[in-house]
């Protein structure tokens, strides 16, 4: 048998040694995980009775072969979850799907709901020009950025920056108000220092005209023509396992270890040994002991930049390009709380009547506080008491190393308390009843320094037979979920077939220049 090594426990580790299991008896396989849980930042972390999402996972996919892979897993509710049945609220059901009050392996529908908190008003996200948009925008802001758009139609700037991309989109006046601070928040650096490339993959097909068009086609009737092809439009529902995203992983893990497969927690990789364009063993640190794995194929979803330096023979100018690459790391604030000072305005139901979000982007520069997700609203079953106290998520970008990344536990909750306080979220920091934070590595990879000389990187990478890059970050890539599997799926596509010189559909994944919160239904 073959001995496969698969690098990250994430959802593109597991979901290679999944399915290599599944269609083949040819392969030995074991995966090694840095740390003592399987998900990677699709992980959910259990504190205090309450649960946490690391990042916000929405389930849906325009890949089919990722959607009924999660269907098969998790099955799709059969019948209403809690707070579905408390409120009344109809969602679509699986016709002998589980019941989530007696079962746990099931997969709920929620509502997508996210909008943008600025100057203490909620605006859709993406941005909309509905007339409660312009209401709250006000008259003189809504004529500035009805004229700032109409010299962005006639002055195109060239698209050599993420500034440039949004301003050709959205004008001047509304890419400062909802992308130009967020962007830096997320980044650290200012849009006109990053390269297209990101708006391009994250925002493509979103403009003001692309919201004036599907302002529109929701008004008008649809033909029973256009029932079978309605265009491409925002997602208004998304699945979600009831435990969140990392009870969906850790039940791909348990499956995947029935098959036959193994998992190393607490198995850091330090190196990869290569010899004539292969690999032939990977380096580990256990238990503060070196152990060493003989493979005949590694599949690799660290970040790209801790695999090339652990390499050996590394050419000088590779060496500098993975060394470059930059990340931007993360940390998350879980605050239990009575309630929130925010009121439900929408005609949307929920316990306690607290706002139906389950992120809300905070836009304004004068907290460094970029998400703040309400995990009520993910799942009821994320939280202990869904009905007396509201849990949510403060979601902070910085770089690891740097002053924030290095504050204390402590130091985090009074930072997130104090801006909640000054968002005029809650009132004092004695509303907190619970806290946790939570910090991750190279959330992030970002798109600028050496990324523009990414491709001579992955031609080298390529050079090693037996060696595939999937996921995220052993991309270098903002993969969603989804695309991270689809990089595995066709990873193992490529070892069955024998194909080990051409890894190009590998690398195309999540290259398509389309919005990613859009759906083709």
């Amino acid at each position: 048998m073959k001995k496969v090594i698969i690098i990250g426990a994430g959802p593109a580790g597991i979901t290679a040694g999944f399915e290599l299991l599944k269609q083949s008896n040819d392969y030995e396989v074991t995966i090694l995980e840095e740390t003592g849980e399987v998900g990677g930042i699709s992980r959910t972390v259990r504190y205090h009775g309450n649960r946490m999402d690391i990042g916000g996972h929405r389930f849906f996919s325009k890949d089919d072969e990722v959607m009924k892979w999660w269907d098969e897993l998790m099955p799709r509710q059969g019948k209403a979850s809690y707070d579905d049945r408390k409120l009344g609220r109809k969602v679509p059901l699986a016709k002998g799907g589980p019941d989530p009050e007696k079962e746990d392996r099931v997969m709920l529908t929620r509502n997508r709901v996210s909008r943008i908190y600025y100057q203490k008003k909620f605006f859709d996200y993406p941005i909309s020009l509905n007339v409660k948009t312009l209401k709250d925008m006000g008259f003189l802001t809504t004529i500035k950025v009805g004229f700032s758009y109409l010299r962005s139609v006639l002055h195109k700037l060239p698209e050599d920056s993420l500034e440039n991309f949004y301003v050709n989109r959205f004008g001047r006046k509304l890419y400062s108000m909802f992308f130009e601070g967020y962007t830096e928040k997320l980044w650290g650096r200012h849009p006109r220092e990053i390269a297209a490339d990101w708006g391009a993959q994250r925002t493509k097909g979103l403009s003001v005209l692309a919201i004036i068009k599907d302002m529109f086609s929701k008004l008008l009737p649809k033909k029973k023509t256009d029932q079978k092809k309605v265009e491409t439009s925002l997602i208004e529902e998304f699945y979600y396992p009831k435990y969140g995203p990392g009870q969906l992983w850790e039940t791909a893990a348990a499956d995947f270890e029935k098959m036959g497969g193994k998992i190393k927690k607490g198995s850091k990789v330090t190196g990869l040994v290569t010899e004539d364009g292969k690999v032939r063993k990977v380096i580990c640190e256990e238990n503060g002991a070196k152990a060493v794995y003989e493979a005949d194929i590694v599949i690799s979803s660290m970040p790209v930049k801790d695999l090339v330096a652990g390499m050996n023979d590394v050419p000088a100018e590779i060496a500098e390009i993975a060394a470059g690459l930059p990340y931007r790391d993360f940390v998350t604030v879980g605050l239990l709380l009575k309630k929130l000072n925010l009121k439900n305005q929408t005609k949307l139901k929920t316990l306690n009547h607290i706002v139906p979000d389950c992120w809300i982007y905070v836009q304004d520069t004068g907290v460094k506080l970029g998400r703040i997700q309400v995990f009520n609203n993910w799942s009821p079953y994320m939280v202990e008491k869904p009905e007396d106290t509201v849990w949510i998520g403060l979601e902070y970008f910085c770089s690891e190393g740097d002053k924030y990344w290095k504050l204390k536990e402590e130091k985090w909750i009074e930072l997130a308390s104090r801006e909640l306080i000054k968002m005029g979220i809650i009132n004092s920091r004695d509303e907190v009843l619970d806290a946790h934070r939570e910090r991750v590595k190279k959330a992030y990879p970002a798109y600028f320094d050496t990324y523009d000389r990414m491709d001579t990187l992955i031609a080298w990478l390529n050079q090693f037979d037996n060696l595939y890059c999937v996921g995220r970050n052993g991309q270098h890539r903002y993969n969603n979920m989804d695309h991270s599997m689809a990089t595995s799926f066709e990873t193992v596509r490529n070892i069955l077939s024998g194909n080990f010189k051409d890894k190009t559909a590998i690398w195309n994944v999540n290259t398509e220049q389309e919005y990613h919160e859009e759906k083709s239904k």
